[in-house]
């Protein structure tokens, strides 16, 4: 890669790593890191809903439907576009619609992929629950954890939906991140995105 991407998309399992990227490239190389996740919950807590997974899904869809299925990118930039000059880009994760990822490569950006085997990223999650605000939220077993995973991977409905394999299948770089050494995966990050 020749220049440092201005607009780079994160997806991937979860408890993979995403938002540990996100924060890296916003400390490290001066991103603003946009969680798309957070407006949702920030979303649901304003209706009243319980921030969960289902009602989390429900209301990214019918934003979708309402504002087209790039609606999670287009708010991610609009934040960016606010103070660009104090950032050398965006970055935004998690990104689990196929349409979110054509929106991203329309504005000429990175879309990355990053996974890790099932166990480690349950464990994570499980790890970093109480530090992340998500208790209760995160409070499953690995079956409930591998059941929520596999109806966010296909879609189960409309376009509108998650289909999370659609964002792999468009996905421009393919990070594993399984080890338990932070340094490794972060100079694996900068070396694919040639920072």
């Amino acid at each position: 890669m020749n220049k440092k991407p201005t607009i780079i998309g994160l997806s991937g399992t979860n408890g993979s790593g995403k938002d540990t990227v996100g924060h890296m490239l916003a400390d490290k190389h001066g991103y603003l890191f946009v969680s798309v996740t957070e407006l949702l919950r920030a979303e649901a807590k304003r209706r009243g809903v319980p921030v969960e997974r289902e009602y989390l899904r429900q209301i990214s869809a019918e934003w979708r439907r309402k504002s087209g299925l790039g609606v999670l990118v287009d708010k991610a930039v609009a934040e960016y576009q606010k103070d660009a000059g104090k950032y050398s880009g965006v970055v935004m994760a998690s990104l689990r619609n196929p349409g979110e990822a054509d929106r991203l490569h329309e504005l000429g950006g990175t879309m990355v992929w990053i996974d890790a085997d099932p166990r480690v990223r349950y464990g994570r999650i499980q790890a970093n629950a109480h530090h992340r605000g998500r208790s209760g939220e995160d409070d499953k077993t690995f079956e409930q954890f591998m059941t929520e995973e596999a109806a966010e991977m296909q879609s189960s409905g409309d376009s509108a939906t998650l289909n999370m394999l659609g964002v792999k299948e468009r996905s421009d770089i393919f990070l594993q991140n399984d080890a338990a050494d932070l340094k490794d995966f972060q100079t694996q990050i900068e070396r694919a995105l040639g920072l």
